[in-house]
């Protein structure tokens, strides 16, 4: 940007729709315009205050309290910045793209830092009804990720264990870009047979064959203008693997039974839950067109990779399921579904909270309701030993075994105690707040 006096540039920055505060180097406010004000404002003004005690609470910056920091790093070198913060609002903690430009005086000094705040509508760091729901580190780099890519028309590969929410996932990278008012259309490659490929893809004319009483249009012509989204792209058979591949490289489509080409016009999004450059090793899946597909990998993580974000989930997909709203988890409910290892992830936590809403009679979620009909030969707890997938301080070590033990002892303090020798006031004392079960 160019050299601007800090009236002339609050002024300029007064005009745009976007939520924008101009800072010094000290990380204080100096400037802030309209649209900040209406989206993030409260009732002091952010004037003179340090950005991080604004957006995050903080008594140090960012990059001091763990978070990377857009403005240290523009300072050192001396580029524009982006990351992906958790920051407070009105509405409560939100997810918030951050931009942060260097602005320069007329001898090439940076003089001010102007930052750019764009709320993430698509995914929420609180229980929310519908959407993407997170806030762990492994879920803000996904989200991150996602939202670098949104604005573009790249295609997208999202590679992640079965029942992670790709297709969430893909609808959310859908509704962030540009083509979000257009058609967002889902093909499962793993229900495509060689004789519906064609006719399911491109469509096909009135005649082209026994049955075609009318034209029909294609999923790909369905997409025009928006997103076509491949769910199990490595369920795809090598035959028609190379039909894909003709209408991603020639960008031009036939309907059966048709003779003209017609232009396709969609964005591209790919997901799997295989290894597709093993099955490339291995020739399973054509080299050329993973390639294509795997311009902007993204993963989606497993449900142990975000095992801190166990207790959001579950209270958002609950809002989502119970026909009796409003009904918490208990607290031991709620510790045996964040002590609980998923091998079917975000799919396997919906099933097992949907079907405990449906044997809950009372005004809560119990541990009861839950174990109803849980399978612990697949995936229960006590088959599950305890592990941890990162190194942890004590203190946080303490507290997710004791949430992993309450699991295997089903709330049973009593034996809990026991085992662990120690007093059951003792164990009270210990356990995780959220934990605690009703005395």
């Amino acid at each position: 940007m160019d050299s601007y006096s800090l009236p002339e540039l609050v002024s300029f920055l007064d005009g745009l729709p976007e939520p924008r505060i101009v800072m010094d180097s000290e990380f204080r406010i100096v400037g802030a315009n309209r649209a900040y004000i209406q989206e993030f404002g409260s009732a002091s003004s952010p004037l003179g205050r340090t950005c991080y005690a604004v957006s995050h609470h903080y008594d140090v910056p960012c990059d001091q309290a763990g978070e990377a920091c857009p403005l240290s790093r523009c300072q050192e070198s001396g580029t524009a910045q982006r990351v992906l913060h958790l920051h407070h609002t009105a509405r409560g903690e939100e997810h918030v793209d951050v931009e942060l430009s260097p602005i320069r005086d007329e001898d090439g000094r940076i003089s001010y830092f102007v930052e750019t705040l764009r709320v993430v509508r698509q995914a929420s760091s609180q229980t929310a009804a519908r959407g993407l729901v997170g806030r762990s580190p492994a879920f803000v780099r996904m989200l991150e990720r996602m939202l670098r890519v949104a604005s573009a028309s790249t295609s997208v590969l999202l590679l992640g264990e079965t029942g992670t929410g790709k297709e969430l996932v893909a609808r959310a990278l859908h509704e962030a870009s540009d083509r979000r008012d257009s058609p967002f259309v889902v093909v499962d490659c793993a229900g495509l047979t060689e004789t519906l490929f064609e006719s399911e893809l491109f469509g096909y004319e009135k005649g082209a064959f026994t049955g075609a009483t009318h034209r029909k249009l294609g999923l790909v012509e369905a997409a025009a203008g928006g997103t076509l989204f491949l769910d199990e792209i490595g369920e795809l058979p090598l035959t028609l693997q190379v039909k894909l591949l003709r209408l991603l490289e020639s960008g031009t489509f036939r309907r059966v039974g048709g003779l003209d080409s017609r232009p396709a016009d969609f964005r591209l999004i790919a997901a799997t839950h295989r290894d597709l450059r093993a099955m490339v090793e291995a020739e399973t899946f054509r080299r050329d067109l993973y390639f294509r597909l795997n311009t902007f990998p993204i993963h989606t993580p497993a449900l142990h990779e975000r095992a801190e974000d166990i207790p959001l989930l579950a209270s958002s997909l609950l809002s989502r399921v119970d026909r009796r709203p409003g009904r918490p988890f208990t607290a031991q409910a709620m510790a045996w579904l964040s002590a609980r290892r998923y091998s079917g992830n975000i799919r396997e936590l919906r099933n097992l909270i949907e079907r405990a809403t449906l044997m809950a009679d009372g005004e809560n979620i119990t541990l009861a309701d839950l174990l109803d009909g849980d399978e612990p030969a697949l995936t229960g707890p006590a088959t599950q030993g305890f592990t941890l997938n990162e190194a942890v301080d004590l203190d946080t070590l303490e507290q997710r075994y004791l949430s992993w033990l309450l699991a295997q002892f089903n709330g049973d303090l009593g034996a809990m105690a026991k085992t662990l020798g120690v007093s059951v006031r003792t164990l009270y004392r210990k356990l995780p707040a959220g934990a605690l079960p009703p005395r």
